[in-house]
């Protein structure tokens, strides 16, 4: 799913909100990545299409500060996550061993942190034309925001189901992370409109490109008779 504002649109199809928040950043080992969260304004249109405030919220307390403190929670999800896959890759039993670097440790200590902090409330009111909307019982917090993710990042970690389905796309110049739902657990991309048509049409034209080097058969590539066919 895809949501945004103006000429950028935004991608929500992880699965998972934390993983989408590590979709923003410059992940390792993806060369075209780039900077999403790029300041408090990109922050604030992200937290709206991403549904953590209502369309319309007031974010007049977003500074730089919560650019910050978002960034360092996505890396840390980030990294929580990548110890998870290289622990599977490995054979080992997520639940009985821990990663052995030390900042797993010191990553999982501050989602938790952050997750221990209560998030903004929701509230349904009368909109336009008598339908009930959403909106929040408070002005949002960036601690509250943020608590938001951090949680959602716990709930996925602790969960042995949904752990197991945690996925980094397949794509050459992509590697996000997201969760596998399909039957049989055979997806590999992350989005198959985008990096699933990505690769197929990069596969295209190595086909294309293969058949146009393979001369007709009887026939040399310098001979003339090969170009009026």
């Amino acid at each position: 799913m895809a949501a945004g504002r103006g000429a950028y649109v935004w991608r929500f199809d992880s699965g998972r909100i934390c993983l989408d928040l590590v979709a923003t950043g410059p992940v390792v080992g993806t060369p075209r990545a780039r900077e999403q969260l790029d300041g408090p304004a990109r922050l604030a249109d992200w937290l709206t299409a991403a549904r953590l405030v209502p369309p319309g919220t007031a974010l007049t307390a977003l500074d730089a500060t919560w650019l910050t403190r978002f960034r360092e929670l996505r890396a840390d999800v980030e990294r929580l996550m990548a110890a998870q896959l290289a622990l599977r890759e490995a054979a080992v039993d997520p639940d009985t061993v821990q990663p052995g670097s030390p900042d797993h440790g010191y990553a999982l200590e501050r989602v938790n942190s952050l997750a221990a902090h209560a998030p903004p409330g929701p509230r349904a009111v009368r909109g336009e034309g008598g339908a009930l909307v959403r909106t929040l019982s408070a002005a949002p917090d960036c601690a509250g925001l943020l608590a938001v993710v951090a949680r959602d990042a716990v709930d996925l970690l602790t969960d042995p189901v949904a752990r197991s389905a945690l996925r980094r796309c397949a794509g050459d110049a992509c590697h996000r992370l997201y969760l596998d739902t399909s039957r049989g657990g055979r997806r590999r991309w992350c989005s198959g409109e985008v990096c699933g048509n990505r690769e197929r049409v990069a596969r295209h034209r190595r086909r294309t490109a293969a058949g146009e080097a393979v001369p007709t058969a009887g026939v040399a590539p310098s001979d003339p008779s090969a170009e009026e066919i």
